[in-house]
């Protein structure tokens, strides 16, 4: 057996361009985007390995928060320093945002379009086809051989059912799944490990990467607590500049100091990600402040379910629609107002994350190899892909029965056509071999395709 060597660096330029680039498919919820990411920089460019992915998923998984994109601003900061994770953690939603405000702008101006209504028929099968590839993706790499070690996988069924038979809060399983890590460390501590090497291992090559299991931690990724105090400090000056400007400027109960106010709550109460707050989302938005209504609510959902970028991406549309619907810049600068306003409830809902990662990502590369702390993130992973599993499920009912209340398998008829384009976009996946992007174009072609032709 012999080593293939890593690339010999990562120059911030060719990161930058991955990260941009990954802004702009980063379809298919945080299953999907996790999927795109171990594909592009753990299997194919080989920048960091298997189980510095996952160690640093972990982390991700119990913060509050959108976790694919404090993946992305974990990872860019562990190769390229403060900068590299704010680089990175923004152009992963900074796309999304784009796209959101003109699509927001389209449909509050002009209604439902026929050529994006098509464009969505076709993707959502994709969506579904990439969260069922993610899911057997991670559950190969991070679960390993359920004869082996069947304990991963338990905890990964025992998630699953949780979430789906029995509607346990995301939060509650999560925090289930590290006590379970922690008692297991002590009582049985091998039982989480799935055996594999330190790194991929095929026809006697051993894959090494540039940012390898025993490579040591960079030096500005060591814990001091002066870089901390620094990290919170910009974090609360961040915070407090833009809440200030618009406390003197609109008053505190002014609609865009409000949407400021709502969605910094918001952002710390997302635990298991978007699908978790957006009851709170839609009981305050709706019910409180009144800034749209429940329909324009499911609307902005099906927008940033087929829209690149972490799905709590809604909270661009909720900001939208109530900058639009309170005419925040006045009845004469209506987009202007609505922009503006899907700008601040952006900030104030990634602002945390950053602040997060960048505080804590010290103290995770300093547990690297503690089993009392691996463990109960090592069980944070198995339980993600019962999670994951419960919204393969939840997507494959949705598309094949569009018009189900509950979302469960109890209409009559199923869309065959969207079931159809589910399975081409699985075999384009797992048969012939194709990336995320020309999965999502061909999807999106024969979605427009078919409903020109009046077959969908």
């Amino acid at each position: 057996m012999h080593t293939q060597l890593p690339p010999a660096t990562i120059t911030f330029p060719q990161a930058l361009r991955f990260w941009l680039l990954l802004g702009f498919i980063s379809f298919g919820g945080p299953a999907g985007q996790i999927a795109i990411m171990h594909r592009e920089l753990v299997e194919k460019r080989r920048w960091v390995s298997e189980k510095r992915f996952l160690h640093a998923l972990n982390f991700c998984m119990v913060l509050p928060g959108p976790e694919a994109q404090q993946l992305a601003t974990y990872l860019g900061w562990l190769m390229h320093r403060t900068r590299g994770g704010v680089v990175a953690g923004t152009l992963f939603f900074l796309p999304s945002l784009a796209l959101l405000i003109v699509l927001s702008w389209i449909y509050m101006a002009f209604g439902q379009q026929p050529l994006v209504a098509g464009i969505f028929y076709g993707i959502k099968p994709a969506v579904a086809a990439i969260v069922l590839h993610a899911l057997h993706r991670i559950a190969s790499k991070s679960l390993g051989n359920p004869l082996l070690a069947p304990v991963p996988w338990a905890i990964a069924a025992m998630s699953f059912i949780a979430i789906w038979a029995l509607k346990l809060p995301f939060p509650l399983v999560v925090l289930s799944a590290m006590l379970t890590g922690a008692v297991l460390a002590r009582v049985a501590p091998g039982s989480l490990a799935h055996g594999k090497g330190h790194a991929s291992v095929a026809q006697g090559v051993r894959v090494a990467s540039l940012i390898d299991d025993d490579t040591p931690t960079p030096p500005h990724a060591l814990f001091s607590r002066s870089r901390l105090a620094w990290v919170l400090l910009a974090g609360a000056v961040l915070w407090l500049a833009p809440m200030a400007a618009l406390f003197f400027t609109y008053g505190w109960s002014g609609t865009l100091t409000q949407i400021g106010w709502f969605f910094t709550k918001a952002a710390l109460l997302t635990f298991g990600g978007a699908y978790a707050v957006l009851p709170y989302v839609n009981q305050m938005a709706v019910g409180h402040y009144q800034w749209l209504t429940t329909a324009q609510m499911m609307d902005g959902l099906a927008l940033g379910e087929t829209t690149p970028g972490p799905l709590i991406m809604v909270v661009a549309f909720v900001g939208f629609v109530g900058g639009w619907v309170k005419q925040v810049a006045g009845p004469d600068a209506l987009f202007l107002g609505a922009a503006l306003a899907a700008c601040v409830a952006t900030w104030f809902t990634f602002l945390p994350s950053f602040i997060f990662v960048l505080a804590g990502g010290p103290w995770v590369e300093s547990t690297r190899g503690n089993l009392r702390l691996t463990a109960p993130l090592a069980a944070v992973t198995a339980a993600v892909v019962g999670v994951i599993a419960n919204l393969a499920l939840f997507f494959i009912a949705a598309i094949a029965y569009p018009e189900s209340a509950n979302g469960l398998f109890d209409a009559n008829n199923p869309d065959w056509v969207a079931l159809t384009l589910a399975l081409g976009a699985a075999l384009g996946l797992w048969r012939l071999k194709w990336g995320v992007i020309p999965v999502i174009a061909a999807s999106a072609v024969a979605g427009l395709l078919l409903r020109w032709s009046g077959l969908a």
